[in-house]
């Protein structure tokens, strides 16, 4: 025995794993004995023996094994860990126990096996059994079903889940081995003890003899419902109350669980697989079905009959089955084949259930019409089909059908529908039998009981009784008050014998078992089921979110109101007040009641009543009044008398005055008589009809509240509501809306059927008149107070403008409270009415998530895709999760059934791919938010695996998961959370991230709770632990817990439970929790439901006791001085919204609100390179991180205390996100006023920031970024420059956030991005970009690619860093993305650069994959740009960037000058970029001369700091310049129009052409003519004009011009030259206008102006008087025709508009120009019934709308003509003709439509219409009627001003831009457009200015301005070089194409030999300043800058000038003469210069 003693001395547990089997059997009996004497279930002995659990089990000696066994039992029963092991352990009891053949030892295995049950780990234990009934062994397998029976026998069906149970018994069934079958059988009637009938279909395929053997036993079963007899830990509370309750009888909520068991919970569908049949048709079956012989369509039949028998169809596109079904039906004359059919129509519908509702409708009206056969085989085959049809849909869906067939004359369909509604109704319950259905279907059936067939009297009878019975007598008495007594008796007779389908009464337990959605028995679909759910949440005494009314042992007075709310239907009318309350009253004939008035009134009165004098009416009214003044309460006959006053002319009443007096009595009626609802029913509809009269509204209105009062308000709301709704006129609706948001706010929101009126309210916002949607919006604001933020989810779909009002409507409810109510029956209601009151109060905001239609997505989560969320590919794993996040998206609300996905996505919680698992998280979140408070039953096995992911290790994960549990909580409440030893086990894991992070949210939800589950006692152990732990964040977590625990658990408990820690913990626990003790918050008292109450109902219900307990603890806290966090702490928590948040925070800051009125940075100086240096030297950290991490938060912290005012910086750090939104707010409000304190902090600012980016709350995130819009302007304008550590600290991470998802965001962001451009190199700006690109997030690559290409199209290729090659190779990389919108980008990007840079683009790109090149070409060709100089485009569009070229020009070019292309500064000169900078280079000079390069007066005026060197003026001898300069004449040389090399390509040699035709030569003119037409003739080339269309239409009428004004003029030309010229300009527009499609492409613009000069072509008295004149007009008057009848329709109608406009604004104007033009229009109206389609209506309606504003009727009145009115009249009058009503569904680009007519007349004329063609006025008629009107909000006034200016900044709209300025300007003359200005350039600013005068003089008509003879820009100075430079330039520009510099210059070249000037090199050129003296020739401006704007502009601002004879000096940019300029002026012009010169440069010096 030697080698005894040595195992004898081991310790136990190394015993047990001996291989001496004696040794092993001691060790076990001593681990038995061990494990019986540990008392403690958490000691850590246990956690020894966790590995070694399994081996106990599966000991390979028989005799040690029995030992082990034992041994496991009593570890699994004691320890607390156990069930770790669950696993393992069951597996090899499966295995290595089941099959001994000791029965000791398989006894044990079972009982291991449901202790691992008892201890909650039931799953895995099913898990591993119903893996072990694959085993091989039929031993093992016949003891893994026994242990099956036992626990589903002793815990029941709702622990052990039968589903997968159920799918294996038919395979057990067919085993070979007796014992395994008898086995089987014994489970099957287990089941069925738990389940009943719902196995029967599972089973049906069984053996029959098996199948009979089975039924026999079922048929033993006790009738008895089966009970839970052993419970898991957590029910322990339960076990106790059943072994009470069991004499009792179990009620209480033990019985509730119980009771709930009984209803048979498992639908036998559900356990069903769904069988497809649609593929297993025969395959000829739609033929045979159609066959002529009975047979074969008999076959066909009976084939579908056989598939259709299978309980369970898949879903799929049965609409041809059931269409060839329903033809059999109806019209197959064997009536055989009409059963068969019906059957399987049957068995469709019991096979698809739900699914087969879409087809229901189509089919029930064919069955009841077939009702007419008599065979009883074919009636009953019919009966089944119907029936089971109506339980796929709803009554309300197919009521319709019903009714329709009710009248009938054959008696045996009468009977059928009548039998059919009958059984109908027993599916019913009052909220699925509401009025509304009630109302018709007794209407019908009263016809039915009074019908001449006795057999359809019965039929009505029985429908009436069931009727009655399901709804109630309240509800359907009123419906058979004319029904006599046998009748009624009778009627009730049949309600007696009425079995309902869901038990008895309604109300109390029956209904309660609607709440589980059995999808077999209840006919719930969405829609009515709705209400359903309404009601149950009203049943059950109180939802389970508020504790105390759930505990059985609260008062019971607490559970009564809610249970009283549900009786009284659908929630809706829940009132409290006692049931008797209620008056009845039938309604009465009008003989009764008018003997009942005679009764009370004076006979005159009864007499005068229908008096034809309205005096007669009124004393009779005053009578009336006087006596029901007198009357006592209970002799009134309220219904007699309100009749008596409907009586005629009753709401007819046409005089106010009688009217008024009427609606005062029925309110005096209701208020002292015992008014019923059969009387209200009488006056609501009079009353409604009035309530929008301007005179009576008032009184209407106090005549509904009394009847709301009377009546209750929910009822008469809703029948209000419902009238004011079946009416048209909007007055009505919008003051019905106003009433009833008085009303709730008076009468209180109890009872209210919120879904009904949403339904109105969403009719009401999409109502056309603005007063009914304002009305609405108002209500949603009344109705949100009560509520709460669920009330939007109903409005997700509305429009988003709608959706931003009814938003900013529930803003300002936010905060304020619901007032407590003033009126209604509540008063009255005694007793324990006010507690009722709060708990209703408090439950319509649980209710209305309860109102929401849910959507089943059960059948949605296929086996499929669980197995892809399961996938070993992460990418498919992917796939899952985003067709999930889909799934729930689409549905927004679901039902609790989520299938397999709850295990499916638990497993992803612990992904490896932390991307999958934050995907993940917020599935769940989004899964919480759409189940609402159904999400409660997954907090086990969903809720907890996301607390242990706040033990991740990434800060964003940890985020994520908290953010879900909140949104779980919310949802849930916390007691499912705090149940149970699952967060104790959580908080056990020695996690420092877990553990802070769940204390942290335990600190935050446990003050908000009245109770918690003892369990919370579990989590204190480990609490302590914590209060120890190594990481010191988790001991300051454990810390701030502390109180909350105690304010739960008592000092007592904790105390005690400090026994089992060591000695000296215990002590320094001892001590914390004292010191918890004193600052130990109050429970929120119950008085938390009131305040919650006044807390805006929008708290969720359970957070509002924190309110209450942050009020109510207020002064206990703050006299037991506690450690400010910690108050804070509970502040935080509370997060009820509204006041209370507030209050308790502003209590422990109060001393602080006085400093709050300091500056909020304080100047530090030297304060940021102090930091700057601390960073460079490493004193601190550099400020990078992919999250932050506390220690970069705390330095930031650090850094700011000194800078930042306390209160503001308590604020930033604030773990609340609405005190970073204050603090923003704040930050913005001192922007203007503290700039030097922002940009001495600016570092700080903007690192702070940084920290907002990685919030996840987006409120937060869109603060931060209008935060940062307004500082990087206020940055620009301070021309401040950022510092490389403030952009490297800032811009990573703002480019972060252009990935974001949302939209909104990323324009914010890119709209950042593009500001710092001002402030920040864009070549630096290019680095951080380009950095961007290499994120994961594909959004971002793809905006900062965008981002990229903007840069280099404005900046031009500088920018790219480090060069231009190595930054486009690495933007070509993302071609080959493999996400397509990267890929687009990045394609879209290069393209920019190549308009830029052309094609040296593919140089630098280097080599690119075949596949990315032919893309990149593909793309460069369809863009179809020509390389153009750089960014023209970009100036014009955006004023900033323009500005910032010139702003930051010297730090854009670091690099030597010469990188910039030469192209770039071609265009800027082209483009009269006014740039400091590129005066300072010296390669510009020779372009023009410096003098104009440079703005002088700004520079003068510019004494601020500037940041550029100035460069030194090169010294012109200026002296000769007064000498006159002799120009050479001109010797015009032809340039042949063929063209050289340059032009190979087609565009460049259009556009060279097209220049041409432009000439002041009239041959090269006439060539190029010749050209053009040439080209157009031919079909196949006239498409290469495509584009170019608008630039040859300016070229020919810049031709037309020069002609009128020049070569007309001109004595030496011969005229006949001139003909010439005309006959080919209109020979070519002819051709080009016969072409349709080109002539489509002229714009607006263009179109206008070549009208103007054809008119005034045609008015040219000097073309008459040339001999071939006349023909010349002719000509023209062809061509105006061709013009209007092809060009683009909605573009010439506006075109001649403006026009007309114009002409008539310009006195100068001949009276015959507008003629012609309104002719023109004339013409066009004409055309209007041909073109009116292809018109944008929206757009001709604006430009009228613009013309009527300009010219109101008055004015246009005072016209010498009667014309333009009569032409205006016309055009509207047509355009209504066309349109009809729709005409005013056009207004939609029109700002303001109340600055014009237009709608107004526009109404009229559709009115007038209307009337002449008798049909009733549309609504749309009163739109112009009650015009509310709009304030322009600032926000608004900013959007209209933005609009604005962007219109002014596009090269199109500029001339419109500005004239709506100017009316701007004048309607608002306070309006401050100062902000909009200080932004742009100075060019931009002067340029505005000087545009707002021109228009002035022209409106005023100071200037004469002759409009009919347009001068040409060019002004006879055919040979100065600039003119002809500036008209060909803007030709070349007006299409938006750019032109290459080289065609210019080729231009130049020829023009210079066309003047006879040599092509000598540049720099020789005469300076242009020569040019501008020579006395000849009037002086052209070098006014570069007018190109910026549109051409015409150009000219009429040529022409204003003419007329203004402004101060040369003035107008610096324009100095135009009228006369030719004389040489002094010239030179007093050029002296000022000098001087200015001068000044400039000793001032620098």
């Amino acid at each position: 025995m030697g080698d005894d003693s040595e195992w004898m001395k081991l310790p136990i547990d190394q015993k047990c794993e001996h291989k001496l089997w004696k040794a092993r059997l001691n060790g076990y009996e001593e681990a038995l004995k061990l494990f019986q004497k540990i008392d403690d279930e958490k000691s850590p002995e246990w956690s020894k023996y966790l590995g070694l659990i399994k081996k106990f089990v599966t000991d390979s000696n028989a005799v040690a094994q029995l030992k082990g066994l034992e041994a496991a039992l009593a570890y699994v029963e004691n320890a607390h860990v156990a069930g770790k092991t669950t696993g393992e352990v069951a597996s090899g009891v499966v295995n290595k126990v089941f099959n001994q053949p000791k029965a000791r030892a398989k006894e044990l295995g079972v009982d291991i096996c449901l202790m691992y049950i008892e201890i909650e780990k039931g799953e895995a234990v099913q898990e591993e059994l119903l893996k072990g009934l694959d085993n091989k062994n039929p031993k093992i397998i016949v003891a893994c079903i026994e242990t099956l029976r036992k626990a589903l026998s002793e815990f029941g069906s709702k622990i052990i889940s039968l589903k997968p149970i159920i799918k294996v018994l038919p395979k057990l069934f067919e085993s070979r081995e007796k014992a395994v079958r008898d086995e089987a059988k014994l489970l099957a009637v287990e089941i069925y003890r738990w389940i009943r009938d719902a196995l029967r279909p599972p089973l049906q395929n069984i053996n029959s003899v098996q199948l009979k053997e089975l039924e026999e036993e079922w048929v033993k079963v006790s009738a008895a419902a089966p009970k839970q007899t052993r419970f898991l830990r957590s029910q322990q509370e339960l076990k106790a109350k059943f072994e009470q309750q069991q004499a009792v009888g179990g009620d209480g909520d033990g019985g509730d669980d119980d009771g709930e068991e009984v209803v048979p919970q498992v639908d036998a569908y559900e356990l069903l697989e769904a069988v497809e049949i649609l593929s297993k048709l025969p395959k000829d079956f739609y033929e045979k079905i159609e066959a002529k012989k009975w047979q074969e369509r008999k076959e066909a039949l009976e084939a579908v009959e056989l598939l259709v028998k299978n309980p369970k169809l898949e879903s799929g596109d049965y609409a041809d089955l059931v269409k060839v079904l329903k033809k059999v039906v109806g019209k197959d004359t064997n009536v055989m084949l009409v059963a068969l059919a019906a059957k399987c129509l049957a068995g469709l519908a019991t096979g698809l259930r739900k699914k087969f509702g879409q087809y229901a409708g189509h089919v029930v009206p064919t069955i009841l019409e077939k009702f007419k056969e008599k065979k009883p085989q074919v009636v009953q085959a019919l009966q089944e089909a119907i029936d089971a049809i109506f339980l796929t849909t709803t009554l309300q869906n197919i009521s319709e059908d019903i009714l329709a067939v009710m009248d009938n004359k054959n008696p045996t369909i009468k009977q059928q529908t009548s039998l059919f509604i009958a059984r109908s109704f027993r599916h019913c319950t009052p909220s699925t039998l509401p009025k509304s259905l009630l109302k018709p279907f007794c209407a019908a059936l009263l016809k039915h009981i009074n019908d001449s067939a006795p057999e359809v009297r019965d039929a009505g009878f029985e429908a009436l009784g069931t009727a009655l019975k399901v709804a109630g007598e309240k509800a359907v008495n009123p419906f058979l008050a004319d029904v006599d007594k046998l009748k009624l008796d009778r009627i009730k007779e049949c309600a007696e014998k009425v079995e309902l389908v869901y038990g008895k009464k309604t109300g109390g337990a029956a209904e309660k078992k609607e709440s589980k959605p059995v999808a077999g028995k209840t006919p719930a679909l969405s829609g009515t089921a709705a209400d359903k759910e309404t009601k149950d949440a009203a049943t059950k005494p109180g939802p389970v979110k508020k504790a105390p009314a759930a505990k059985p042992g609260g008062p019971p007075k607490k559970g009564k109101p809610a249970a009283a709310a549900g009786m009284g239907g659908a929630g809706a009318k829940g009132k409290k007040a006692p049931e008797t309350k209620e008056i009845f009253e039938s309604e009465l004939s009008i003989e009764v009641c008018e003997e009942k008035a005679a009764a009370v009134l004076p006979a005159s009165c009864i007499q005068q009543l229908d008096s034809g004098n309205w005096k007669e009416r009124l004393a009779c009214m005053e009578e009336f009044q006087k006596a029901v003044e007198l009357m006592e309460r209970s002799e009134m006959p309220c219904q007699a008398l309100v009749r008596m006053l409907a009586k005629k002319p009753g709401w007819k009443e046409t005089n106010f005055q009688v009217m008024q007096m009427k609606l005062h009595i029925v309110a005096l009626i209701a208020q002292k008589g015992n008014f019923s609802k059969t009387s209200a029913q009488v006056v609501l509809d009079g009353l409604v009809d009035k309530v929008g009269d301007v005179k009576c509204g008032s009184n209407a209105k106090e005549a509904m509240t009394a009847i709301a009062e009377a009546c209750q308000l929910p009822w008469t709301a809703e029948q209000v509501v419902a009238t004011a709704f079946s009416q048209k006129n909007p007055k009505n609706q919008s003051e019905t809306l106003n009433w009833l948001s008085n009303a709730i706010k008076e009468f209180g929101f109890s009872g209210l059927n919120v879904k009904a009126f949403i339904s109105n309210v969403k009719t009401a916002l999409a109502a056309t008149n603005p007063a009914v949607r304002t009305s609405a919006i108002t209500l949603l604001g009344v109705m949100y107070l009560y509520v709460g933020p669920p009330l939007r989810m109903f409005f997700e779909d509305e429009k988003p403008a709608l959706l931003s009002q009814i938003d900013a409507e529930f803003e300002k409810m936010q905060g304020q409270t619901a007032p407590a109510p003033t009126r209604g029956i509540s008063r009255h209601s005694g007793g324990s009415g006010d507690d009722g009151e709060e708990e209703e109060q408090e439950d319509v905001g649980n209710d209305v998530v309860d109102l929401l239609p849910r959507t089943d997505i059960g059948d949605k989560i296929t086996a499929e895709l669980v197995s892809k969320i399961g996938d070993k590919n992460w990418k498919i794993r992917k796939e899952g999760l985003d067709e999930v996040t889909s799934i729930i998206n689409d549905a927004k609300f679901i039902q609790p059934n989520i299938g397999e996905l709850p295990a499916a996505l638990k497993s992803r919680l612990n992904d490896s791919n932390k991307i999958l698992v934050q995907q993940t998280l917020s599935i769940l979140q989004q899964l919480a938010t759409a189940m609402g408070p159904n999400i409660k039953q997954h907090v086990k096995n969903l809720g907890i695996p996301v607390i242990t992911v706040l033990g991740d290790s990434k800060n964003n994960v940890r985020a994520a998961a908290l953010a879900t549990v909140n949104a779980w909580a919310e949802q849930t409440g916390m007691k499912e959370w705090l149940e149970g030893e699952d967060l104790s086990e959580e908080l056990k894991k020695e996690n420092p991230f877990l553990r802070q992070e769940l204390l942290g949210w335990l600190a935050e939800k446990l003050p908000t709770l009245r109770a918690v589950p003892s369990d919370l006692l579990l989590c204190v152990p480990h609490l302590y632990s914590c209060l120890e732990d190594r990481n010191g964040d988790v001991r300051k977590k454990a810390q701030d817990a502390l109180p909350f625990f105690m304010m739960h658990l008592g000092f007592e408990k904790m105390a005690k439970a400090t026994s089992k820690l060591k000695p000296t913990s215990k002590d320094q626990v001892l001590a914390m929790l004292e010191k918890a003790k004193a600052n130990m918050p109050a429970k929120p008292a119950p008085a938390a439901k009131a305040s919650s109450r006044v807390g805006g109902g929008a708290a969720p219900a359970k957070f509002q006791p924190a309110s209450a307990f942050a009020e109510d603890s207020g002064s206990n806290t703050m006299e037991s001085k506690p450690d400010p966090k910690k108050a804070k702490a509970g502040a935080a928590s509370s997060k009820a919204k509204g006041v209370q948040g507030k209050k308790v925070l502003s209590k422990p800051t109060l001393k602080e609100d006085d400093d709050k009125s300091g500056p909020i940075f304080i100047i530090v100086p030297n304060g940021k390179e102090q930091r700057m240096k601390d960073e460079k030297g490493l004193k601190v950290l550099k400020w990078n991180f992919t999250t932050p991490r506390d220690e970069y938060i705390e330095q930031l912290k650090t850094q700011m205390s000194s800078c930042v005012a306390k209160w503001l910086q308590d604020e930033m750090f604030h773990a609340d996100f609405q005190h970073h939104n204050k603090a923003l707010a704040v930050m913005i409000e001192h922007l203007e006023s503290e700039k030097d304190g922002v940009i001495s902090c600016l570092d700080l600012i903007l690192k702070w920031l940084t920290l907002r980016f990685f919030d996840t709350n987006t409120s937060v995130l869109m603060k931060a970024l209008e935060y940062l819009k307004l500082l990087f302007n206020l940055l620009s304008q301070e021309e401040y420059h950022l510092t490389e550590n403030e952009a490297s600290s800032f811009i990573p991470y703002l480019i972060l956030k252009v990935g974001e998802p949302k939209d909104v965001i990323r324009k914010d962001v890119r709209a950042i991005l593009n500001r710092m451009c001002l402030i920040y190199p864009a070549s630096k700006m290019f680095t951080f970009i380009m950095e961007g690109t290499k994120s994961k997030n594909s959004k971002q690559r793809a905006e900062c690619l965008e981002e990229l290409g903007c840069l280099v199209e404005s900046y031009g290729m500088n920018v790219c860093q480090p060069t231009p090659g190595k930054a486009l190779k690495e933007m070509a990389t993302h071609i080959g993305d493999r996400d397509n919108t990267v890929r687009n980008a990045a394609l879209n990007t290069i393209v920019t650069v190549y308009n830029v840079h052309g094609d040296q683009v593919f140089k630098l790109i280097g080599n690119l994959s075949e596949k990315d090149m032919s893309m990149l070409e593909e793309r460069i060709k369809r863009s179809a740009k020509r390389p153009s100089a750089a960014p023209v485009r970009q100036v014009e569009e955006k004023p900033q960037r323009a500005q910032n070229i010139s702003a930051n020009a010297s730090m854009l070019r670091k690099g030597p000058v010469e990188d910039m292309s030469s192209k770039l500064k071609y265009v800027m000169i082209r483009c009269g970029l006014q740039n400091r900078n590129m005066g300072g280079h010296s390669e510009t000079s020779h372009t023009v001369p410096r003098e104009f390069q440079l703005d002088l007066d700004e520079i003068e005026n510019d004494n601020g700091p500037v940041k550029c060197e100035m460069p030194a003026l090169v010294q012109h001898k200026l002296d000769d310049i007064f000498e006159p300069v002799l120009i050479p004449e001109p010797k015009i040389r032809a340039v042949s129009p063929h063209f050289d090399d340059m032009h190979s390509n087609t565009a460049s040699t259009i556009n060279f052409v097209i220049s041409q035709v432009a000439s002041g030569d009239i041959n090269t003119s006439i060539q190029a003519l010749a050209q053009i037409d040439e080209v157009l003739r031919q079909e196949d080339k006239a498409e290469a004009m495509s584009g170019h269309i608008d630039q040859f239409l300016i070229a020919t009428f810049m031709q037309l011009r020069l002609i009128y004004n020049t070569h007309m003029a001109d004595e030496k030309l011969d005229k006949d030259e001139i003909v010439k010229l005309y006959s080919c300009i209109i020979g070519s527009m002819i051709s080009l206008f016969q072409i349709e499609s080109l002539a489509r492409e002229a714009s607006t613009g263009v179109l206008k102006d070549l009208m103007h000069g054809l008119i005034t072509l045609m008015l040219d008295s000097r073309v008459e008087d040339l001999e071939e004149g006349e023909q010349v007009i002719r000509s023209v008057n062809l061509l105006v025709v061709k013009v209007l009848e092809k060009s683009d329709q909605t573009n010439i109608l506006s075109a001649l508009l403006v026009l007309l406009q114009d002409s008539l604004l310009a006195t100068a104007s001949s009276p015959k120009f507008s003629e012609l033009v309104m002719k023109c229009l004339w013409r066009m109206v004409r055309l209007l019934p041909e073109t009116i389609n292809s018109i944008n209506l929206d757009r001709i309606l604006l430009d009228i709308h613009n013309f009527m504003k300009v010219f109101p009727k008055e004015k246009l009145k005072q016209c010498k003509s009667e014309f333009p009115i009569r032409t205006l009249k016309t055009l509207l009058h047509t355009l209504c003709k066309l349109k009809g009503p729709k005409i005013l569904d056009h207004l939609t680009m029109i700002d303001n439509k109340n600055e014009s007519e237009l709608e107004a007349h526009l109404c009229r004329v559709m009115k007038h219409s209307m009337d002449q063609t008798g049909s009733k006025a549309d609504k749309d008629t009163e739109k112009g009627a009650s015009r509310t009107e709009e304030k322009a909000s600032k926000a608004k006034v900013n959007d209209i001003l933005a609009e604005i200016f962007k219109k002014i900044g596009s090269k199109e709209n500029t001339k419109e831009g500005l004239a709506e300025l100017y009316e701007y300007k004048k309607k608002y003359s306070d309006a401050d457009i100062e902000p909009f200005l200080k932004n742009s350039s100075q060019f931009f600013q002067s340029y505005v200015e000087r545009g707002l005068r021109l228009i002035e003089t022209e409106r005023e008509g100071k200037g004469r301005i002759p409009s009919s003879t347009g001068i040409s820009p060019q002004m006879e100075g055919t040979c100065v070089p600039v003119s002809t430079h500036t008209v060909s330039s803007s030709i070349g520009n007006t299409n938006g194409e750019e032109v290459g510099p080289s065609v210019y210059l080729e231009r130049l070249k020829i023009l210079r030999q066309r003047c006879g000037l040599d092509n000598a090199k540049q720099e020789d050129r005469p300076p242009l300043t020569s040019l501008l003296s020579k006395p000849a020739v009037p002086t052209v401006a070098s006014s570069t800058d007018m190109l910026h704007s549109k051409l015409s502009q150009l000219r009429e601002s040529r022409e204003q000038y003419q007329h203004l004879d402004l101060d040369s000096n003035q107008t610096h940019s324009s100095g135009i003469g009228t006369t030719p300029a004389s040489p002094s002026s010239a030179a007093a012009n050029i002296d000022d210069l000098k001087k200015r010169l001068e000044r400039i440069k000793s001032s620098r010096k």
